[in-house]
Protein backbone atom coordinates (compact mmCIF):
# COMPACT_ATOMS: atom_id res chain seq x y z
CA UNK A 1 0.00 0.00 0.00
CA UNK A 2 2.90 2.42 0.68
CA UNK A 3 4.32 1.69 -2.45
CA UNK A 4 0.90 2.64 -4.07
CA UNK A 5 0.74 5.98 -2.32
CA UNK A 6 4.39 6.44 -3.65
CA UNK A 7 3.35 5.36 -6.92
CA UNK A 8 1.01 8.02 -6.86
CA UNK A 9 2.92 11.13 -5.82
CA UNK A 10 5.76 10.06 -8.55
CA UNK A 11 3.11 10.32 -11.16
CA UNK A 12 1.58 13.61 -9.84
CA UNK A 13 5.14 15.08 -9.35
CA UNK A 14 7.27 13.59 -12.43
CA UNK A 15 4.78 12.33 -14.88
CA UNK A 16 1.71 14.69 -15.62
CA UNK A 17 4.19 17.44 -15.51
CA UNK A 18 6.88 16.25 -18.47
CA UNK A 19 3.22 15.33 -20.39
CA UNK A 20 1.57 18.93 -20.08
CA UNK A 21 5.16 20.22 -21.39
CA UNK A 22 5.46 17.97 -23.93
CA UNK A 23 1.85 18.79 -24.90
CA UNK A 24 2.40 22.38 -24.65
CA UNK A 25 5.75 21.80 -26.95
CA UNK A 26 3.05 20.18 -29.93
CA UNK A 27 0.07 22.27 -29.06
CA UNK A 28 1.89 25.95 -30.36
CA UNK A 29 3.15 24.70 -33.21
CA UNK A 30 -0.19 23.66 -33.82
CA UNK A 31 -2.21 26.82 -33.19
CA UNK A 32 0.69 28.76 -35.12
CA UNK A 33 -0.42 26.50 -38.11
CA UNK A 34 -3.39 27.17 -37.41
CA UNK A 35 -3.02 31.17 -38.03
CA UNK A 36 -1.01 30.98 -40.86
CA UNK A 37 -3.34 28.67 -42.66
CA UNK A 38 -6.39 31.36 -41.64
CA UNK A 39 -4.33 33.45 -43.25
CA UNK A 40 -3.35 32.04 -46.49
CA UNK A 41 -7.14 30.91 -47.04
CA UNK A 42 -8.23 34.91 -46.17
CA UNK A 43 -5.54 36.12 -48.81
CA UNK A 44 -6.51 33.51 -51.45
CA UNK A 45 -10.15 34.40 -51.36
CA UNK A 46 -9.03 38.10 -51.96
CA UNK A 47 -6.88 36.96 -54.64
CA UNK A 48 -9.24 35.23 -56.27
CA UNK A 49 -11.62 38.45 -56.24
CA UNK A 50 -9.39 40.18 -58.48
CA UNK A 51 -9.40 37.56 -60.47
CA UNK A 52 -12.37 37.74 -62.29
CA UNK A 53 -11.55 39.73 -65.04
CA UNK A 54 -8.78 37.71 -67.05
CA UNK A 55 -10.88 35.80 -68.97
CA UNK A 56 -11.45 38.95 -70.40
CA UNK A 57 -8.41 39.63 -71.31
CA UNK A 58 -8.04 37.54 -74.42
CA UNK A 59 -11.00 39.23 -76.13
CA UNK A 60 -9.22 42.45 -74.99
CA UNK A 61 -6.24 40.82 -77.07
CA UNK A 62 -8.01 40.30 -79.86
CA UNK A 63 -9.92 43.71 -79.80
CA UNK A 64 -5.94 45.56 -80.01
CA UNK A 65 -4.97 43.18 -82.64
CA UNK A 66 -7.94 44.33 -85.13
CA UNK A 67 -6.60 48.25 -83.67
CA UNK A 68 -3.34 47.67 -84.70
CA UNK A 69 -3.82 46.83 -88.04
CA UNK A 70 -6.12 49.31 -88.35
CA UNK A 71 -3.86 51.76 -87.29
CA UNK A 72 -1.07 50.09 -89.69
CA UNK A 73 -3.66 50.29 -93.19
CA UNK A 74 -4.97 53.94 -92.14
CA UNK A 75 -1.17 54.95 -91.97
CA UNK A 76 -0.16 53.34 -95.23
CA UNK A 77 -3.30 54.85 -97.02
CA UNK A 78 -1.98 58.28 -95.71
CA UNK A 79 1.32 57.77 -96.61
CA UNK A 80 0.44 56.76 -100.10
CA UNK A 81 -1.99 59.79 -100.40
CA UNK A 82 0.91 62.01 -99.37
CA UNK A 83 3.17 60.85 -101.67
CA UNK A 84 0.74 60.73 -104.28
CA UNK A 85 0.20 64.51 -103.54
CA UNK A 86 3.63 65.03 -103.41
CA UNK A 87 4.23 63.05 -107.21
CA UNK A 88 1.06 64.40 -109.04
CA UNK A 89 2.83 67.86 -109.04
CA UNK A 90 5.77 66.82 -110.55
CA UNK A 91 5.19 64.73 -113.23
CA UNK A 92 1.68 64.07 -113.41
CA UNK A 93 0.80 61.07 -112.54
CA UNK A 94 3.62 58.42 -112.29
CA UNK A 95 3.23 57.91 -108.12
CA UNK A 96 1.50 54.52 -109.22
CA UNK A 97 4.46 53.29 -110.71
CA UNK A 98 6.11 54.51 -108.15
CA UNK A 99 4.00 52.82 -105.13
CA UNK A 100 4.36 49.39 -107.54
CA UNK A 101 8.13 49.55 -107.35
CA UNK A 102 8.42 49.70 -103.53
Amino acid sequence: MLYWWIGNLLLLAVVIPVVLLLLNRVVRPISEIKSYADDILDHGVKLTGTLDCVPVLATTCELTAAARLNVTRYGLALARMLEAKDMGGRDGGGSRSMLRAR
